[in-house]
């Protein structure tokens, strides 16, 4: 018994006639009876009644009609999805908070519409969980803050982004045209939790003007750090991705820093991936935002 006996048993079925069965499946109809028959054969039962010209499925017949839908039915799923499969698998993406709040979802609508039967799974989390998930294989290619320095990790930079010191809209700060570090260190500063992208920036700038900082306020919500701000409890500096809306909207003021702290956003993926396709497409999209010279996703073939 073989999947071609159960394509043919259930053409046979749907189609109730020996010869419809076979022009449907472009056999001769003799081939189609034997196989009929072969199947019968094998089980010991009958599963059609030959009544003049005519033939009609037996109980039997109808219980092993539901049994061989389902196998025909799942194999020509899966000659679908594997024949297709970058068009209509599943990519697997990771982003660090910031990039997965400000970048991602104007990127993955784009991609979505060159790709609209693929499956996007997201992990949103800090850089360096982002850079396991990628050396676990867990995802299949991450978007992150930091420049990776684990040598399984290959990195394509495809945007810049700057931090940015902002203040309450009545701070004396305001007056200023630009400001330092150690400007703002005279006052309470509010900061990310330790270990995300932008705060461990900010440690390393500090440290190297060899400015001890104990910040008022820790968090990893961003929001709560701006609302904090604008409530005048103290001063922060962010990444400018994260405070570009409530500066816009006036709820902070910005002040340029005397010696900018720009940051590098990267692509990963492990070095041994096989990059199929759909994700060479992503990696491609992803350098197009961030304005590197790269061609725009197409639409797969």
């Amino acid at each position: 018994m073989t999947l071609r006996h159960m394509k043919i048993f259930v053409s046979v079925f749907q189609q109730n006639n020996i010869t419809k069965a076979a022009e449907e499946l472009h056999l001769a109809q003799p081939s189609v009876s034997f196989a009929v028959k072969e199947l019968e054969e094998y089980y010991g039962i009958r599963l059609f009644d030959r009544i003049g010209r005519r033939i009609f499925p037996t109980e039997c017949g109808k219980e092993f009609y539901g049994y061989a839908l389902h196998i025909v039915s799942m194999f020509e799923e899966m000659e679908k999805k594997i024949r297709n499969w970058d068009a209509l698998g599943t990519i697997r993406i990771g982003a660090s908070i910031t990039i997965g709040t400000h970048i991602l979802p104007p990127l993955l609508k784009q991609y979505q519409t060159c790709f609209p039967h693929l499956r996007t799974e997201i992990a949103i989390n800090q850089s360096a969980a982002i850079e396991r998930h990628v050396l676990n294989n867990t995802i299949d290619i991450g978007l992150i803050e930091t420049q990776p320095e684990h040598p399984d990790i290959q990195s394509i930079p495809f945007m810049e982004d700057e931090l940015q010191a902002i203040v309450n809209i009545k701070h004396s700060l305001t007056h200023s045209s630009k400001i330092t570090l150690e400007q703002l260190a005279q006052y309470p500063i509010l900061m990310r939790e330790k270990g995300s992208a932008g705060r461990e920036i900010l440690d390393a700038s500090f440290a190297l003007r060899q400015i001890s900082i104990q910040p008022l306020w820790e968090s990893s919500s961003t929001q709560a750090i701006v609302r904090g701000v604008a409530e005048g409890l103290g001063v922060a500096v962010l990444p400018y991705l994260l405070v570009k809306k409530d500066i816009e909207e006036h709820t902070v003021a910005a002040i340029p820093l005397s010696h900018p702290l720009k940051r590098t956003l990267h692509i990963i993926y492990h070095k041994s991936k096989y990059l199929t396709e759909n994700m060479q497409a992503f990696i491609r999209l992803c350098r197009n935002y961030g304005g590197t010279a790269a061609p725009a996703v197409s639409r797969p073939k």
